[in-house]
């Protein structure tokens, strides 16, 4: 896995989707990889003792973000595990907090969030080879929280409020210059492409429920499937219609086909006993993030 390329910005922390300044103490987590075949195993592949999240399970290993410390200061940065050699490299090591890692679809880098000297969020891409310099994907757009690439040179975006009463909103655009259409509001930090369906996944609250829906771009239809758990708002797919999401520490799923059903895929309280959040499923792997306190 060749390094990405590093870029030299001021320090400024992305955590819950706010700026925080480099001595805020972030929460503490631990990414463990799981594999849901015939044998099923389960291990950590970080540390707990600081800030390990975001996980992105591919076929050849999982990116996520970590935060790195020195001098009393912390930010974050992205990192790699690799599945074969097990062994865990810094992508970025730059002065300038990176999160969100998610693939580009042209397969020659990541895209990541950046917050940029002036503080203000912006969707950088960060290519694997050592000659392309890093570059922001827009130059207009921010602040951005989140994002998924569709199929067609377009994605969503999790774009903050601009002030703390504004609710966060769901945006649609693609990279040809035409300007993001705003989709939903309140809007969880979760956002995924189904290929096979053509649809973006999100969700967002509805008097007082958090909906998973689905927007397809050529209808322009979003379209409300089950409404999740109270304390749950992160969720991964497992297949083309089955999407699953942790509630005290089972992970259950839901098929689109049925959403009303639900099924019980593990049970994770051994491996974790305080609280799993994010989630990423790929290839019969499923990488989840437990939180070292509640």
């Amino acid at each position: 896995m060749p390094i990405l390329m590093r870029v030299k910005l001021a320090v400024c922390l992305f955590a819950f989707a706010s700026c925080l300044p480099a001595y805020s103490a972030m929460p503490k987590s631990q990414i463990w990889l799981a594999e849901l075949g015939e044998h099923f195993s389960a291990k950590p592949i970080t540390e707990n003792t600081a800030y390990f999240n975001q996980p992105l399970v591919t076929d050849s290993g999982v990116y996520y973000t970590a935060e790195v410390s020195a001098d009393g200061n912390s930010q974050t940065d992205l990192f790699f595990y690799d599945l074969q050699s097990q062994n865990t490299t810094n992508l970025t090591q730059s002065p300038v907090s990176e999160y969100s890692p998610t693939l580009h679809p042209n397969g020659k880098g990541l895209t990541t969030i950046v917050v940029e000297g002036s503080g203000k969020q912006k969707l950088w891409f960060y290519p694997f080879d050592q000659v392309t310099k890093p570059s922001r994907v827009f130059e207009h757009i921010e602040p951005v929280g989140y994002h998924a690439w569709g199929s067609n040179q377009d994605l969503i975006m999790f774009i903050l409020g601009a002030t703390e009463s504004a609710p966060h909103t769901l945006q649609y655009t693609d990279i040809n210059g035409h300007l993001p259409q705003i989709l939903a509001e309140d809007i969880g930090r979760t956002l995924s492409y189904n290929r096979a369906r053509d649809v973006f996944a999100f969700t967002y609250q509805v008097n007082g429920l958090m909906w998973f829906a689905t927007y397809h771009r050529e209808s322009d239809h979003i379209q409300r499937f089950f409404a999740l758990p109270s304390q749950v708002q992160d969720y991964t797919w497992l297949d083309d219609n089955k999407v699953a999401y942790s509630l005290d520490n089972k992970i259950y799923y839901r098929d689109l086909n049925a959403p009303k059903k639900v099924h019980l895929l593990r049970n994770l309280r051994s491996y974790c006993q305080t609280s799993i959040s994010r989630l990423s499923f790929f290839d019969n792997k499923l990488a989840f993030v437990c939180h070292s306190e509640d």
